[in-house]
C-alpha cells in the first residue's frame, strides 16, 4: 500500500516550459539578460502550467527540536536554548521574525520536539512527537512510528496553509547541524570531515569532536540504511523529519518550496530520496557559509540564488531570497514583447 508521502507530486509541463522559453526571448530585453531570473520563471512556469506564474503567497514555518547528540559535547549552546529560541521566535525578537514582519509572510513556529515543554505562546503550536531524540552514536534517533509522526506534522501544516503559492520553512534545534551532516554523509558518502562545519561557532577542537560524532553515527547505522525513511529514522531529527514531510506535501499540493541553508536542505534531499517526483518544486534559496551545504547542493544539481555568507538557519536566507522568485514571476508576466512595445529587434 503507497503511504502518502510516497504519492507523485505533479509534473512539470514541458509544452509550456517551451512557450515561457519563448515568450523570454521576445521580452524587451537581450536573450538571457535577466539570468537566473528567467530560469526560475520558466521553471515556475512550467510547474504552475502558465505562462503568467505567481509567487504572491507564502508561509514561513519554523520547525523546532531537540537532539539527543548533544550529550556528545558538539555544541557552543546548551540545549535549553532551543526551547527559549523558540520563545525569542513568539515574541518577534529573531532574525526571521523580522523578515517575516518586513515582507508580510505569515509566520508560526511548529514545536516538534524540545526536550523542554513550553507553556503556551502566540504562533507557536505544539506537536511534540517526543522530548527530543535519542543519541544517534549510541541507537536510533527515534522509533518508525515517531519518525512518521514528525512527517505528518509537516505534513499538516501545509494541510493547514490554505491558498499559497511558496512554503518557506526554516528549523531550531540545538544539534542539528551534526544530524545534518550525518545526512548529508549518509546521501553523498563524503567523510566526515568534508561535511561538519561551525554550526553554532564551535572550536577546531570541538569542530574535530564533531566529525568524529558523525563518523561514529555512520558506522553504527549506515548498513542498515535501505531507503529514505530509515535515515532518517536513524539519524534525522524531530524538525527535519516535519521539513521533509512539508515539503513531500508542497510538492504534492503544486506549492513550490523555497529551500533554506544546510539543515534544510539535507531535509530536503533527504524528502527527494523518499519522492523523488518533488524535486522539480524545490528552489534552493542560498548556499551558506557551511562547507559541507555546497557540496550537498552539488550533489542535488542545485543553482542557489545567493550566497551571503549565513549560516544562521531558522528560514531566513529563503526568506530574503522570496523577493527574488516572486520578481522572476512578475517580469515574466508583466513585462512588454518586442512587439507590444513597438521596439525594434536586435539581430540574434
Amino acid at each position: 500500500m503507497t503511504v502518502w508521502y510516497e504519492v507523485a507530486a505533479p509534473e512539470a509541463d514541458p509544452d509550456i516550459r517551451q512557450q515561457a522559453i519563448q515568450r523570454q526571448n521576445n521580452l524587451t530585453k537581450p536573450k538571457g539578460a535577466l539570468g537566473r531570473l528567467e530560469d526560475v520563471a520558466i521553471q515556475m512556469s512550467s510547474l504552475q502550467k502558465t505562462l503568467s506564474p505567481k509567487a504572491d503567497t507564502a508561509l514561513i514555518a519554523v520547525f523546532a527540536g531537540d537532539h539527543g547528540v548533544t550529550t556528545e559535547d558538539i555544541s557552543a549552546y546548551p540545549q535549553t536554548v532551543t526551547a527559549e529560541m523558540v520563545r525569542n521566535f513568539a515574541n518577534g525578537g529573531a532574525a526571521i521574525s523580522v523578515l517575516a514582519r518586513s515582507l508580510d509572510i505569515p509566520f508560526k513556529v511548529v514545536n516538534v520536539g524540545t526536550v523542554y515543554a513550553l507553556e503556551d505562546l502566540p504562533n507557536v503550536e505544539d506537536h511534540r512527537v517526543g522530548a527530543g531524540t535519542q543519541n544517534m552514536c549510541v541507537t536510533e534517533a527515534m522509533t518508525l512510528e515517531q519518525c512518521e509522526e514528525a512527517f505528518a506534522v509537516g505534513r499538516d501544516v501545509i494541510d493547514q496553509a490554505g491558498d499559497i503559492d511558496v512554503f518557506i520553512g526554516g528549523e531550531m534545534g540545538i544539534g542539528n547541524s551534526t544530524a545534518a551532516a550525518a545526512l548529508a554523509v549518509a546521501h553523498t558518502r563524503l567523510s566526515a570531515t568534508a561535511m561538519v562545519g561551525r554550526g553554532t561557532g564551535i572550536s577546531d577542537q570541538v569542530l574535530a569532536k564533531k566529525a568524529a560524532v558523525v563518523t561514529r553515527a555512520m558506522s553504527r547505522h549506515l548498513p542498515h540504511m535501505k531507503n529514505g525513511v530509515e535515515v532518517l529514522r536513524r539519524i534525522g531529527g524531530y524538525e527535519i523529519n516535519a521539513l521533509a514531510g512539508a515539503y513531500i506535501r508542497a510538492a504534492q499540493k503544486g506549492i513550490a518550496v523555497l529551500v533554506d541553508g544546510y539543515i534544510c536542505t539535507a531535509a530536503a534531499i533527504s524528502a527527494v530520496k523518499i519522492n523523488p517526483s518533488i524535486r522539480p518544486w524545490l528552489f534552493f534559496s542560498h548556499c551558506s557559509a557551511e562547507p559541507g551545504h555546497k557540496r550537498l547542493l552539488a550533489k542535488m544539481e542545485a543553482a542557489p540564488l545567493l550566497e551571503l555568507d549565513m549560516r544562521l538557519g531558522e528560514g531566513s536566507g529563503a526568506a530574503l531570497a522570496f523577493p527574488i522568485l516572486q520578481a522572476a514571476c512578475r517580469l515574466q508576466k508583466e513585462m512588454a514583447s518586442f512587439d507590444e512595445a513597438g521596439v525594434s529587434r536586435g539581430n540574434d
